[in-house]
């Protein structure tokens, strides 16, 4: 097989999937090899997540697919939380695979492919996260919003999730590193960063001056970057919600009114088989210093239903937690057995016919809850960021600090920050009317 000249990257799963799916092209591109469209592309990697059920059987599923009507495929990569989790099963169950490679290992993607262009098999799936980074090319390209990983990893092995065994340890990339970075997004264009990690608020480090940091810190030093407008964070765990943090919501104004918070069950008993480090009380605490400190934030969360054992009351648990939040959105999944978790081998797995049930209940009130917020915020006067041409001509479509989508019609570029008039709301979007400043 000849080594490739074009690739295509699809990435499934969370933003730090999508992250690491951006660096990865930018890695291929320092190459010199060119983005394509799949079915054009020499080489396509498929990055993958890991997170619900029969994900590896979905990538096989996706492998097969790669075969051209003429019979010949692309190299095929596959890269992500699956490639981890299966390793070298993986080339065994698809022998048109020729790239296995794991998320912290990415960056030895070209002599990985270097490798299967020989005739042989490229196979990583190495932990090592700081060398991933370090040996990862600059930022080559930006829109208005970008992400940048700050914390990768997870110690806290909640009894149903394999991102321990997946991503590793919970690791903090250098202070100088982040700041690094932001700049040169912050230079191509980005006007708003998200932080990201898989416990994002673990982050912890040193500044230039040696003292110890926590994310609270690292916002505050992102705080006074010339062209930087808002920052935000995601996902948060409730056990490294610290004082902090809680104050730079009170006191940064570029730090977005918004917190993703998972709190997965409303039930204590739930919660401590999940290995949560949290209660229902200690959470609902966290929530309420945090509306304390910004009343207007927004309150985002994940919830897991039909977790072994889970009883009609403390499901019932769950719908009240999340009434007496009251959500701005949420995201919510049947509980699926992940091999190899401790979770996959408790008593009293929940039928799926009941957690179907279960799940439409919750998410019906999601779905009122969310579309509340939205009619609450029509009359607000605020700006939102324009990230993208809407459907309509003459429309933009650009995002509120709550993270809600608003379209307007506007002459504004994308990039801009644009004063609006909230005019309507949807359950899932806003409507907005530009607010033109008279002229001096």
């Amino acid at each position: 097989m000849t080594i490739p000249k074009t690739f295509h990257i699809k990435s499934f799963g969370c933003q730090m999937n999508v992250y690491d799916g951006a660096r990865m092209a930018e890695l291929l591109e320092s190459e010199g090899m060119a983005a394509a469209q799949s079915g054009e592309a020499d080489l396509v990697v498929l990055n993958t997540c890991h997170i619900r059920e029969r994900a590896a059987e979905k990538v096989y599923s996706d492998i097969g697919r790669l075969k051209r009507d003429d019979g010949s495929r692309p190299m095929i990569a596959v890269a992500g939380c699956v490639a981890q989790a299966e390793g070298a099963e993986i080339p065994r169950r698809a022998p048109s695979v020729d790239i296995v490679v794991g998320p912290q290992a990415y960056h030895r993607l070209p002599e990985l492919i270097a490798e299967a262009g020989g005739g042989g098999r490229g196979l990583d799936m190495a932990l090592a996260a700081e060398t991933k980074f370090g040996a990862l090319p600059p930022r080559r390209r930006q829109g208005p919003s970008a992400f940048l990983t700050v914390q990768e990893g997870c110690d806290k092995f909640c009894t149903y999730c394999v991102v321990p065994y997946t991503r590793g340890a919970e690791i903090s990339r250098g202070w100088s590193a982040i700041v690094d970075e932001a700049k040169a997004l912050i230079d191509m264009g980005a006007r708003e960063i998200t932080l990201l990690g898989q416990n994002v608020n673990a982050w912890r480090g040193e500044d230039p001056a040696g003292r110890a940091q926590g994310l609270d810190g690292l916002i505050r030093a992102l705080d006074v970057l010339p062209g930087l407008e808002r920052i935000r964070y995601t996902t948060s765990h409730p056990a490294d919600m610290t004082d902090g943090l809680i104050e730079a919501h009170r006191d940064v104004a570029k730090l977005m009114p918004f917190l993703h918070l998972p709190v997965q069950s409303g039930n204590d008993r739930i919660l401590k088989a999940m290995n949560r480090s949290h209660s229902n009380a200690s959470y609902r605490a966290i929530i309420d210093r945090a509306r304390d400190a910004r009343p207007d934030i927004a309150i985002s969360g994940d919830f897991i239903v039909g977790f072994p054992g889970e009883s009609d009351a403390e499901f019932e648990d769950t719908l009240k937690i999340i009434e007496a939040v009251n959500y701005a959105q949420a995201y919510s999944f049947k509980y699926s057995p992940r091999p190899g978790t401790p979770a996959a081998a408790m008593d009293e797995q929940v039928a799926p016919t009941l957690m179907d049930e279960r799940l439409q209940r919750l998410q019906a009130l999601i779905e009122r809850q969310q579309y509340a917020f939205n009619q609450a915020s029509v009359g607000l006067r605020t700006q939102i960021l324009i990230e993208r041409q809407g459907r309509k001509p003459g429309q933009k479509l650009g995002k509120s600090p709550w993270l809600q989508s608003v379209h307007v019609t506007t002459e504004a570029p994308i990039g801009a920050i644009v004063d609006i008039e909230i005019a309507s709301a949807g359950p899932h979007s806003l409507g907005g009317a530009e607010l033109i400043q008279a002229a001096a």
